[in-house]
This record gives structure tokens, C-alpha cells and sequence, in this order.
């Protein structure tokens, strides 16, 4: 009788309990999220929300953006992202059910034949609902931690694309400006070979060279330009804008090559301990054991209701008294529950092996592709761009010497460009690894891979309860 009343003591406590939180969880998505990319992140989910976030972007688009504002911009205007964080309150409404009392059922009959009435009524209640109440709602507590995860993963998604997609549209947007270079180059250059043909100064091939260099120049401005437009509408999308939002302004140039590389320190130990998908996997399985042990404690009983019936009659007293409902287990035993659940819960634990295998080795590729990006990015400023500099002025010299021709001038000029743009590229390619690598020691999968079924693992070895 004791044991009894402390567990309806329990049951009512968490009863009590079961509502909402004051931010929806946000703050601890917002959190996560702050720690991995500088910025936070917030749901919108009122008229006044939205204004607030509207004015925001308003202010930030009124200068040029940087790499952080870019994501500021992501966070606070990316549809996609906002309909993925109220995963968050279906969660949440999962949990305040769960830890909530059953409603009881209500049941009435009336029968009448030969002058006489019958009524039948009852009141069930699910006493087995009641019972499981304080593990299923710590399940789907795991559950709703792990909405939160899945929320600040999503948000430090957005985050990583945007940067990306902020350097790819920033340094495509400055190869237009040097391939226009190269451009107006190739047409002095075969402007003055058709002239001097024309005055016979000047032998048909080599004119031809000069407008092949034409040529090849202008269809490599048309690609740049395109290329151009197609990372700007990819940063874009991530932005949310339309509109007259779309005349946003970007920098000149992509940000300096810092002093010297980053140098992680225990960068595989961090990923297992930081990595947002690696948490991911570590709760799922958790949740999945959890629910794991709640099949299994019902496998026998799984239908156990407990009620109070009366029944009158005409000409009689009424009759009282009580209703139990028991699943007698004759053909199903709860094995094919408990074998389903077991297997759900070894899916979820394996799975989580591959993430923290993958994350290992995740990291030491994006830090393998981030030395290697710094490495070129700075031989070609310290290298490649000073020599082709070198070589300019140093022919510059011959030419007013009148030791070389106009064209050849011509030509080593288009040459310097084509070295000042490829080092633009390595730089862009730099700070993309850079991206990369911060992302696959805190946040996820450089490759953006999802987790597959280990969120939803606990779910699936709860089914059928």
C-alpha cells in the first residue's frame, strides 16, 4: 500500500510539472549555436518576432557585408532554418503529453426490451499509461534535449554555408574585375595588330595570335561573370532575401591571409567532445536504451485499464461495482517487441561508432586541406604575385628601351592579372578550408551529411509499447 501511494504520489508531482518552458528551448539552441559560430539564433515566433528581425536586416544590409554579418543575416532571415527550429516545439508538445495524466474513458449503454431498461456505464482509466508515466516522460525529456541538438545543428548548417558561400561570392565577384583587365588587354593588343595589318607593319598570324588572346578573353570574362551571378544567388538563398534586398553590397576583396595557420590542439578529442553530430548519435543511443527498457518492462502486459461501472435496471436497485481490462499474452509474448527494440538500440549504438569514426576522420582531412590552402595562398602572395610584379616593371623598362614590342607588353600584362586572380582563388579556397576545418572540429560534417535514422532511433524502439 505504501509503495503504491508514493508511486501515485510521483505520478501526480510529474503531472503537475508537465508545461511549457518560458523560450521553448531556444536558449540552449541559442547557446550551442553561439559557441560554434560567434552568433546566435533565435525562433521566431510572434508577429513582434518577426518585425524585430526584419529591422535587423534592414540595418545590416545598409553597409557592406562581412563573413559575420553574412551569417548574422542567415540566422535571423533563412526560412528554411526557421521551419527546422519548430521541430523544437513539437518536441517540446511531446514532452508537456507525456507527463501529462491520461484521459479516462467514458462508457455508456442503454438497453430496453418488454418494459424494461437497462443502462450500463463505467469510467476507465489506463492505469498501465499511469505507471509508465515517469520513464516515458524521461524518454521523451532525451527526446526533447535532442530536438535542441538537432535544432543548433541545423543552425550551425546555415552558418557554415554562408560563409562559404560569402567567400565564393566575394572573390568571383573580384575575378570579374580582373578577367575585365585581362579583357581590355587582349583588345588594345588586337585592336593595334589589326591596324598595323592594315598598314602592312604587321604579318597575318601573329595578328591572329592577338585575336585568339582576344577571344579566349572575352569567353573567360563571360564565364567569370556568370560564375559571378551564380554565387551571389546561392549566398542569396541562404540569406532569405528578395526584393529590393537584392542590391546588398559585398567588399572589394576577400579578408587578408592571416600571419600564420591555426594549430588545434587535440583536434580528434575535440571533435567527439564539441562535434554537434557526434552529441547527436551519443543521445540517440542513450534514448533508445532508454526506450529499450521501457518495451521491455511491459512486454508482458501491454493493455491494463482499471474502472468503475454501475448498472441499472428498471424495477431494481442499481447495481456497483469495478472493470479491469488485461491483455492476456496467450500468442504474443512481447518478443517481437523486445527483439525489435534490441535491434533499434544495436542500429543506434553502431551508428554512433560511425559518426565519432567519421568525425575523427573528418578532422584530419579539413585540417590536411586547410594547411595545404595556406600553404598556396601564401606562396602566391609571397611568391608568385611579387615575381610576376618584378617581371612587369622589368619589361616595362625593356619596352621603353625599345628593346621589346608593344605586344609583348601587352601580353606580360595579361599574364600578372591571370597571377593576381589565381592567387584570389587560392585565398578563397583558404578561407573555405578555414570554414571547413572549424566546422568539422565543433559543428558537423564538412559535407553537410545528416545523421540518418539515430535521432529518431528512440522513437522507433518505443513503438509498439
Amino acid at each position: 500500500m505504501m509503495r503504491l501511494t508514493v508511486a501515485a504520489s510521483a505520478v501526480l508531482v510529474l503531472a503537475g510539472c508537465a508545461s511549457y518552458s518560458p523560450d521553448g528551448g531556444m536558449g540552449r539552441v541559442s547557446d550551442l549555436t553561439k559557441e560554434r559560430t560567434g552568433q546566435s539564433v533565435a525562433l521566431q515566433r510572434t508577429d513582434q518576432d518577426s518585425s524585430a528581425a526584419r529591422l535587423r536586416v534592414a540595418d545590416l544590409l545598409k553597409q557592406p557585408l562581412s563573413a559575420d554579418t553574412a551569417v548574422e543575416l542567415a540566422l535571423l532571415n533563412n526560412r528554411g532554418l526557421q521551419a527546422n527550429l519548430q521541430q523544437l516545439g513539437i518536441a517540446e508538445a511531446s514532452l508537456v503529453q507525456a507527463g501529462r495524466l491520461p484521459n479516462p474513458l467514458l462508457s455508456f449503454g442503454r438497453m430496453s426490451g418488454s418494459g424494461v431498461v437497462e443502462i450500463e456505464r463505467a469510467v476507465m482509466f489506463n492505469i498501465l499509461s499511469i505507471i509508465t508515466m515517469p520513464r516515458a516522460t524521461q524518454m521523451q525529456q532525451r527526446n526533447f534535449e535532442q530536438a535542441q541538438f538537432q535544432a543548433a545543428y541545423e543552425a550551425v548548417g546555415v552558418a557554415s554555408e554562408t560563409r562559404r558561400a560569402y567567400f565564393g561570392a566575394v572573390a568571383a565577384q573580384e575575378l570579374v574585375r580582373y578577367y575585365s583587365q585581362v579583357k581590355e588587354a587582349a583588345d588594345a593588343s588586337n585592336e593595334l595588330a589589326r591596324r598595323m595589318v592594315l598598314a602592312g607593319n604587321f604579318n597575318k598570324l601573329a595578328q591572329m595570335r592577338e585575336q585568339a588572346f582576344y577571344a579566349d578573353a572575352t569567353a573567360s570574362l563571360a564565364r567569370a561573370q556568370q560564375q559571378a551571378q551564380a554565387e551571389r544567388e546561392r549566398l542569396i538563398r541562404l540569406l532569405g532575401l528578395s526584393g529590393e534586398q537584392l542590391g546588398f553590397k559585398l567588399p572589394d576583396r576577400l579578408p587578408d591571409l592571416p600571419k600564420a595557420p591555426t594549430q588545434p590542439v587535440d583536434a580528434e578529442r575535440t571533435a567527439l567532445e564539441k562535434r554537434l553530430d557526434v552529441l547527436m548519435a551519443k543521445r540517440a543511443a542513450a534514448s533508445t536504451a532508454s526506450a529499450y527498457g521501457l518495451t521491455k518492462a511491459t512486454r508482458f502486459i501491454n493493455v491494463l485499464e482499471v474502472g468503475y461501472t454501475n448498472k441499472s435496471e428498471s424495477g431494481s436497485p442499481r447495481a456497483n461495482g469495478f472493470e479491469i481490462e488485461l491483455e492476456l499474452p496467450l500468442f504474443d509474448f512481447g518478443s517481437v517487441r523486445t527483439n525489435r527494440a534490441e535491434a533499434v538500440y544495436m542500429q543506434a549504438v553502431h551508428r554512433t561508432a560511425e559518426v565519432a569514426v567519421n568525425a575523427q576522420s573528418e578532422v584530419r582531412e579539413s585540417y590536411g586541406a586547410y594547411r595545404t590552402a595556406f600553404d598556396l595562398a601564401r606562396h602566391y602572395r609571397d611568391e608568385v604575385v611579387p615575381l610576376r610584379k618584378r617581371i612587369s616593371e622589368e619589361n616595362l623598362l625593356r619596352y621603353n628601351g625599345m628593346l621589346i614590342s608593344v605586344f609583348e607588353l601587352l601580353s606580360d600584362s595579361r599574364e600578372q592579372v591571370r597571377g593576381v586572380a589565381d592567387y584570389v582563388q587560392a585565398l578563397r579556397d583558404f578561407w573555405v578550408a578555414e570554414t571547413n576545418l572549424q566546422s568539422a572540429l565543433t559543428g558537423r560534417s564538412p559535407g553537410g551529411s545528416a545523421l540518418g535514422a539515430a535521432p529518431g532511433g528512440a522513437s522507433e524502439a518505443a513503438a509498439g509499447h
